[in-house]
């Protein structure tokens, strides 16, 4: 596969993702990490490592910003629930995995 349309459908690909997480607010981040391993601020980090790989600057909050489509707080008081006790048990019982 040319490189170029291998690029574009990464992209491609990045940006449905976004979407669609964007059409489940209702997921909450602490779900995801722990049934995937990753959340929304994951992808914001790998964004800024990604971008100062090439060379760019793009920090965190601006990341942030392109990931949940707002800025983060704003995001955070609409959306973001409180974790339950065993959300939270889950997750700090599988991050010292290793």
């Amino acid at each position: 596969m040319d490189e170029t349309i291998r690029t574009e459908i990464e992209a491609a690909v990045f940006r449905r993702l976004l979407a669609h997480l964007d059409s489940r607010k209702d997921v909450q981040n602490i779900e995801l990490m722990n049934l995937a391993g990753f959340c929304r601020n994951c992808l914001s980090k790998w964004y800024v490592a990604a971008a100062a790989e090439r060379g760019a600057v793009v920090d965190y909050e601006q990341a942030r910003e392109l990931v949940y489509g707002e800025p983060y707080d704003q995001w955070k008081a609409k959306y973001q629930r409180e974790a339950t006790p065993g959300q939270v048990a889950r997750f700090n019982r599988d991050s010292h995995r290793g």
